[in-house]
């Protein structure tokens, strides 16, 4: 597309990866004035690099039994939001973990049939901010200005720590993945994360000993519950290091790497939990795999974000906007800062719930648009009734959950059912305040604290209505706010299939409680 220099967009986003690409279709669907800019000659430019070994972590369940849309994004966690069923990432690969290179041919996809405006091959280097609002300078000199900046750039830089020697280690983002390069080798990976293992994985057919680095005990997805954690389908490494197959999971901090005459390293590493507090180990090659982080270089000082966990990540508001930069808005995995390492914010998965609720923030703060709502009877049953219903194939509270909340606003002697609410902006009076019911589904208090295969643990019953605010696994709950405070919680018992619509066990105590609060209000 051709640009005119002179022309202020109302909203300039940077990056058309999956987040950018999801804004953008929102936009083009409401005749928004935008254009998004894409260093890349395609969509989805970060992965293709990553991740290194081409296998996707997030999961593409095709068969269901169901064939309802909404709740089959529940399964299939690579797929945007859009109303058309082409657009499903499930005709692009039936593989529960897909390749790479098929999310790149699904974005692509998405961004012709969606008509996006971007414009490939334009790399930002700079951003500025005045009272007119925002200038991008590109590498090729021309400016693009705005009122409002969306960044959804993802965290396109490898998080290096600060260890001294680190510089000579090898890094993940250009190691090799040929395993025949490291034959008969003895390699450390710094990181116990999925980038740690996934290349830990690699190596175990050809390298002599592997040893996985880090400060930390070893997280899994399965007992955490967020998939950021180790995932099963990159944990086959630690069956050689139990099995006493020459390879090893080492806790502790690296203190230095030093590199030797011959071309191979001195490590030093002090553990975690021996009496030998720091030793030296030799190794010949040392691969640092420690994650990523937001690239904030490009704001010079008028409108630099401030930074947050290790200078990770940009901090925002409940509204995804800096907390310091005004009209600066992030999208996608940037905004895992809002839900680090809680939920999903930081997956596809998650975001583009997040995405969608961005843009309806959005419309509310600059076009009067309000959030979208449904008039109900404010009666019980019909609050209770609209309440099972959309626990039982809802997406997007299944796959953010504790994040966003479905939101029954009270006033008036009238109810409104608002859809997928980020609970935190509802909180700080997002939705206009006063009385509502805020329906989320959330794992227990210390679901994480205990191992999820043993059966010797004590849990509640399943549809088990008196112990339900026991519950560990994911479950609804509902919370009566006012003006931003919970002043009452009703907890919905577990269910092994998710289905909480049992008469007695589900339905008729929700109503109860729905009744006791419309009461309170005077409703």
């Amino acid at each position: 597309m051709t640009h005119e220099r002179l022309t202020t967009h109302d909203y300039l986003i940077i990056g058309a990866g999956p987040a950018g690409l999801q804004l953008a279709a929102l936009l083009e669907r409401d005749g928004r004035d935008y254009v998004v800019l894409e260093a890349g000659t395609a969509p989805g430019t970060f992965f293709a690099t990553y991740p290194r070994h081409r296998r996707l972590i997030s999961i593409n369940k095709v068969y269901t039994g169901s064939d309802d849309p909404e709740f089959n994004l529940r399964m299939d966690w690579n797929s945007l939001l859009s109303d058309d069923p082409a657009l499903r990432f499930g005709r692009y690969s039936r593989r529960y973990f897909p390749a790479a290179d098929d999310l790149r041919r699904y974005l692509a996809d998405f961004a012709s049939a969606t008509g996006v405006r971007v414009v490939y091959q334009t790399r930002v280097v700079r951003v500025s901010r005045d009272t007119d609002g925002f200038a991008a300078v590109d590498a090729d000199g021309r400016t693009w200005r705005a009122r409002r900046l969306v960044v959804a750039t993802g965290v396109s830089r490898l998080y290096v720590p600060p260890i001294p020697g680190i510089e000579h280690a090898e890094r993940y983002d250009t190691v090799t993945v040929d395993p025949e390069d490291f034959v008969d080798q003895r390699v450390m990976i710094i990181g116990k994360g999925n980038s740690g293992f996934e290349t830990a994985d690699n190596l175990v057919e050809t390298a002599a000993v592997v040893h996985v680095a880090g400060p930390h005990s070893i997280r899994f997805a399965w007992q955490s519950h967020y998939v950021g954690h180790l995932r099963a389908v990159n944990n086959n490494f630690l069956d050689t290091y139990q099995l006493k197959s020459q390879n090893a999971v080492l806790d502790g901090t690296v203190e230095s790497i030093e590199r030797r005459a011959d071309g191979g390293y001195r490590v030093r590493f002090r553990y975690a939990r021996t009496v030998e507090a720091i030793r030296e180990i030799e190794y010949d090659r040392v691969i640092v795999c420690t994650g990523f982080r937001f690239d904030a270089d490009i704001f010079d000082d008028t409108c630099r974000p401030r930074l947050v966990i290790n200078d990770r990540f940009p901090e925002q508001t409940p509204a995804y906007e800096s907390t310091t930069v005004p009209d600066l808005y992030f999208a996608g995995t940037l905004t895992q800062q809002r839900d680090f390492k809680r939920s999903t914010s930081g997956f596809i998965h998650g975001f583009r719930y997040g995405v969608r609720a961005l843009h309806r923030i959005l419309n509310a703060r600059y076009h009067g648009i309000g959030w979208p709502a449904t008039p109900i009877e404010p009666t019980p049953e019909a609050i209770a009734d609209a309440i099972i219903a959309r626990v039982n194939r809802s997406s997007a509270l299944w796959q953010q959950f504790g994040v966003l909340g479905d939101v029954v606003a009270l006033r008036g002697g009238t109810a409104a059912y608002h859809e997928e609410v980020p609970v935190a902006y509802l909180a700080e009076g997002g939705l206009g305040g006063g009385s509502a019911l805020v329906v989320t589904l959330e794992y227990g208090a210390n679901h994480d604290m205990v191992d999820p295969f043993d059966i010797s643990v004590p849990r509640p019953r399943e549809n088990d209505a008196s112990a339900a605010h026991e519950a560990s696994y994911l479950h609804p709950v509902v919370r009566h706010y006012r003006d931003g405070t919970v002043v009452a919680v009703h907890h919905l018992a577990e269910n092994l299939e998710n289905q909480w619509n049992l008469p007695t066990v589900h339905q008729q105590p929700l109503a109860a409680f729905v009744k006791e609060r419309l009461a309170d209000v005077g409703c």
